[in-house]
């Protein structure tokens, strides 16, 4: 029983961390900003996490998506990349600290002050690191 109950927390606690949500419930102030730097983009699955609100779409044939937060400013956007284009300092990271396990996904961050970023998913987790590939954090996915 005592399982099944923690079980069920986790599961509630990984549910409300990333909601989708319908584009109408948007804050115009985000929809418009998101329209003012994607006006080419008309499909865009929006999700709120940790009170902002993330936009999922294709550009050019590529993933991506931006955050922004409830007053419309964007925090940052993030453009799915080869894994083979991660920084060799990251790779490196990567491959001492996470050995034997596969990276999922790769990613280009934009941070809002200008900072490259990147992002390697690996257990669940994105392994983020600085524009040269040096190590910052980990954060749940």
């Amino acid at each position: 029983m005592k399982k099944m109950i923690i079980a069920g927390l986790v599961l509630l606690s990984v549910s409300a961390s990333a909601q989708q949500m319908n584009a109408a419930k948007v804050p115009a102030s985000v929809k418009a900003s998101f329209s003012k730097s994607f006006a080419s983009v008309k499909d865009a699955k929006w999700e709120k996490e940790n009170g902002n609100y993330e936009a999922n779409f294709l550009q050019n044939g590529k993933k991506m998506s931006a955050t922004f937060d409830p007053n419309g400013i964007c925090m940052e956007t993030e453009n799915a990349i080869e894994i083979s284009a991660l920084p060799a300092a990251a790779t490196a990271y990567l491959a001492n600290n996470y050995k034997g396990e596969k990276i999922k996904d790769a990613a280009m961050l934009k941070m809002a002050n200008g900072e490259t970023h990147y992002e390697a998913e690996v257990k669940g987790m994105d392994v983020i690191f600085d524009a040269n590939g040096k190590f910052i954090k980990t954060q749940k996915d």
